[in-house]
């Protein structure tokens, strides 16, 4: 089974959340930071890895947030919690960020699979 993480940075302003530039299917969706675990890589390794490539920041990586997500038959999301501990997020590979309270989650167009973990993001901002 291969793994793409996911990121749940949440600070005092709320969650981080990244709106994809590419590809145009999902360009102005939105999506927690991550990517796909490489070969002889922890899920905790790539999430640090993803947000130092995606963000510029390092990150510790804490508890699972949610069940897996099946995104098609060989792979999974698996989102982790992550508190920032170095760095100002900056948006490399996507369009924007922004920092989104509890209240404002349902304000942006998630990718479906982030949107199934929304009732698990809200909780974390709780």
């Amino acid at each position: 089974m291969l793994v793409v993480v996911g990121t749940a940075i949440v600070g005092p302003q709320g969650l981080l959340a990244q709106e994809r530039a590419f590809p145009p299917e999902v360009a102005g969706m939105w999506e927690v930071p991550g990517g796909r675990v490489e070969p002889g890589e922890t899920d905790e390794e790539a999430v640090v890895r993803e947000c130092m490539e995606e963000l510029g920041v390092t990150v510790k990586v804490g508890e699972r947030v949610g069940a897996d997500i099946p995104l098609r038959e060989d792979l999974v999301l698996r989102v982790y919690a992550a508190q920032l501990i170095d760095g100002e997020p900056t948006a490399r590979e996507h369009r924007t960020l922004r920092w989104l309270a509890a209240a404002e989650l349902s304000t942006v167009t998630w990718l479906p699979a982030d949107e199934a973990l929304l009732p698990d993001l809200r909780a974390l901002l709780a």
